[in-house]
């Protein structure tokens, strides 16, 4: 994809896309190693809404910087500030955990929220994100290729295969990135990390909040989307097809979800 333009921030540009033309603006992000591929595959399905997303630093067109939930944080509200704010802000996995910080510490800029696949609740280091730190460790200490052999006899591998295979298959993709160092110290740092907020503050949000959950994903566990649910008093939970089985059912039903949400908040 090409991006709409460059969001200047502390020295660095910042590639921001957008799509659509109509309706409240949606400001959605990708997950840990994604890009605004990820972004427009989940909006494909909206028609004509509006939607505009950027780039994390080391992520697609934007250059690494210090990675942390905050910061990237930051970067996202220094975009939302140059649209019509409050947006409707969501995002799958570590997309997630960005947006509810965000809606946290800036409720003015926040009208909903989107939570798809979280990989968060409040807690930093969360077991589930144990397996992209591994293949983190192991790019840091290995060539790719020898990294990639590792992992792949590991016993998160083999238990993956059985019982998660589309994380599995994101995984491994980490093997094939460009910048090998940039991605070890992405899937290292960021998976010791966490949104940093408590669940009082998530009981304290007042805002539509929309949370999409997923069987079959050791990564994104559904309990977390229940938990959250739980949480959030204007939470509403729903249940998409596993994206390692049927993706386009995936990708649809969460069109579905998120186009109705939209029209009821």
């Amino acid at each position: 994809m090409t991006p709409s333009h460059f969001l200047q921030r502390g020295g660095r540009s910042l590639a921001v896309y957008s799509g659509g033309a109509g309706g409240v603006s949606l400001v959605f992000l990708h997950g840990l190693c994604g890009d605004a591929n990820q972004i427009a595959e989940a909006m494909a399905g909206l028609g004509g809404q509006i939607w505009h997303g950027v780039e994390c630093p080391g992520h697609g067109a934007s250059p690494m910087a210090s990675p942390s939930i905050a910061e990237f944080a930051e970067d996202v509200i220094a975009l939302i500030e140059t649209l019509q704010a409050p947006v409707v802000l969501g995002g799958i996995s570590m997309g997630a955990a960005i947006a509810s910080r965000i809606a946290v510490r800036r409720p003015d800029l926040v009208r909903a929220l989107v939570l798809v696949r979280p990989a968060w609740v409040t807690d930093a280091a969360p077991a589930n994100m144990a397996p992209n730190a591994e293949v983190g460790a192991l790019l840091a200490r290995h060539s790719a290729a020898e990294a990639r052999a590792i992992f792949r006899q590991s016993t998160t591998s083999q238990s993956l295969a059985k019982d998660a295979p589309d994380n599995l298959a994101s995984l491994m993709g980490f093997f094939n990135r460009p910048d090998q160092a940039a991605t070890a110290r992405l899937l290292t740092a960021i998976s010791a990390d966490g949104p940093g907020i408590t669940v009082d503050d998530l009981r304290a949000l007042r805002v539509p909040t929309l949370i999409c959950a997923t069987e079959e994903d050791a990564i994104h566990p559904a309990a977390h989307a229940q938990a959250l649910a739980d949480f959030i008093a204007q939470a509403r939970l729903r249940h998409l097809p596993a994206k390692g089985r049927d993706k386009p059912a995936h990708l649809a039903a969460l069109a579905t979800a998120i186009t109705q949400f939209l029209k009821e908040i």
